[in-house]
């Protein structure tokens, strides 16, 4: 993979854009981060789970804050690779690339990481899967659709849905090619043979079967070649997008642990202190209260990491362009090993305190509720009509104005029909899911 391919401006759906820059005083990738800004599944994040769901203290983070926060830190990323990429490739100078671009490509395929999660975080993408996996109005559809279909449906991913939104043509963002391929960690389908687990990438998937040509025509763009016949290689900036998100959750949630008394103040003190190393001065920590003392040592964590990352990277990026490297730039730099008992610590405090996991079950119910009403109306309609009931009848008329609701019946195959209720379901806001459940349940009455 050559960067000076894996950097041109060309948007999705036009190939014959190239290098052409666009008269304005914004770069493309300014463009693209403007466009994720403005839409809608970004304004979404505003209340959908980070760790804590339905927050009601204002400091804890949404999905929004955090992909704020990792596109801030991706831009830092981005623009410090950046330099050392035009340093040591006098080529890309000539195709009138700059550090600021790179930046600007990091920042924003950083700002959409998470804009394909479904309410309730990561307990929300396992209610969607568990759904047709064991749910018998998800199960129904199994015999309907095909085998690598079905595998879309019971493993529901998040960065494959966010890929789906950034390339539909009903958002309308058109973001260019460099954007796409750096957003997508995991470039390969749901179903292959064999899953190589030394190569982070193919760790999860980052794409639905439907997106398969969009995927093609995106590497064959850039130029990203094949790991294997069903996989690629990531393209070499997804690696900054991934360390960006990885600082940023590790850090973050473990200063929302803490604010929450979760974490003790002397245990996080303790967790960030071999990041920080010399830059740690206990005596600093005195006459100030505790949330300026976390905000001081987050920053200064977070700017050590993006230094030790960008570090690794230059030494990595001609093994990331023959496709040879693929791990996670956060496991192998200096401060590894503390971000791992990070991580530790905010498993059995954090993510598994009694405040996430009574959400989180709540969640599930709500998912498989909503999943359940919707999906057995679309059933009875199409496949089974003398059980169409005035009830489905009714649920189905909640469904957006633009849902696919004509053409399905049983010599059609139903998986379009699926893959737009959950986009439908998983596009929902926290809130916004559980007062529909609640609604549709008759547990709640509008205006009640």
């Amino acid at each position: 993979m050559k960067w000076e391919k894996l950097l041109t401006r060309g948007r999705f759906g036009d190939l014959a854009t190239g290098n052409v820059l666009t008269q304005t005083a914004r770069n493309e990738f300014e463009i693209d981060y403007d466009r994720i800004i403005f839409s809608a599944p970004f304004r979404n994040l505003q209340d959908k789970t980070q760790v804590f769901p339905l927050p009601e203290q204002a400091f804890v983070h949404t999905r929004l804050t955090h992909s704020l926060e990792v596109s801030s830190v991706g831009r830092s990323l981005g623009k410090a690779a950046g330099e050392f990429l035009i340093d040591k490739y006098p080529n890309l100078q000539k195709s009138e690339i700059s550090p600021s671009e790179i930046g600007s490509i990091v920042a924003a395929a950083a700002l959409t990481h998470d804009i394909g999660n479904p309410p309730f975080g990561h307990a929300g993408e396992e209610a969607i899967s568990d759904f047709f996996k064991f749910h018998p109005a998800g199960k129904v559809w199994e015999s309907h659709v095909r085998m690598e279909q079905w595998g879309d449906l019971c493993n529901f991913e998040g960065n494959a849905q966010g890929f789906r939104m950034l390339v539909s043509k009903k958002f309308g963002l058109k973001l260019t090619y460099a954007t796409l391929a750096a957003f997508t960690k995991y470039p390969r389908p749901s179903l292959i043979p064999h899953r190589d687990i030394a190569r982070r990438s193919q760790k999860k998937f980052g794409f639905f079967i439907n997106q398969l040509g969009d995927f093609e025509q995106m590497t064959s763009f850039l130029g990203i070649e094949k790991s294997s016949p069903e996989c690629w290689f990531r393209h070499p900036l997804a690696f900054l997008v991934e360390a960006a998100d990885d600082i940023c959750y590790s850090i973050i949630d473990l200063e929302d642990g803490c604010t929450m008394g979760l974490v003790s103040f002397e245990e996080t003190v303790n967790l960030l202190a071999p990041i920080l190393k010399d830059k740690f001065d206990a005596e600093k920590l005195k006459n100030r209260t505790q949330a300026q003392n976390l905000g001081a040592l987050r920053a200064l964590a977070i700017g050590e990491l993006i230094q030790e990352t960008v570090a690794v990277f230059a030494n990595y990026e001609e093994s990331m362009c023959k496709g040879n490297f693929d791990k996670a730039l956060t496991d192998i730099i200096p401060s590894a090993k503390a971000l791992q008992r990070i991580s530790e610590v905010s498993v059995q405090k954090i993510y598994r305190s009694k405040i996430v996991l009574e959400k989180e079950a709540a969640g599930f119910q709500v998912l498989e509720g909503l999943l359940s009403v919707f999906s057995q109306a679309l059933y009875h309609q199409f496949y089974d009509p003398n059980q169409f009931s005035g009830q489905d009848k009714s649920i189905l008329r909640l469904l957006p104005e633009d849902f696919p609701l004509k053409g399905w019946g049983a010599e059609v195959n139903p998986y379009p029909l699926l893959r737009a209720l959950v986009d439908f379901i998983s596009g929902m806001t926290d809130k916004y899911a559980l007062n529909l459940y609640r609604r549709v349940k008759g547990i709640s009455f509008p205006g009640v």
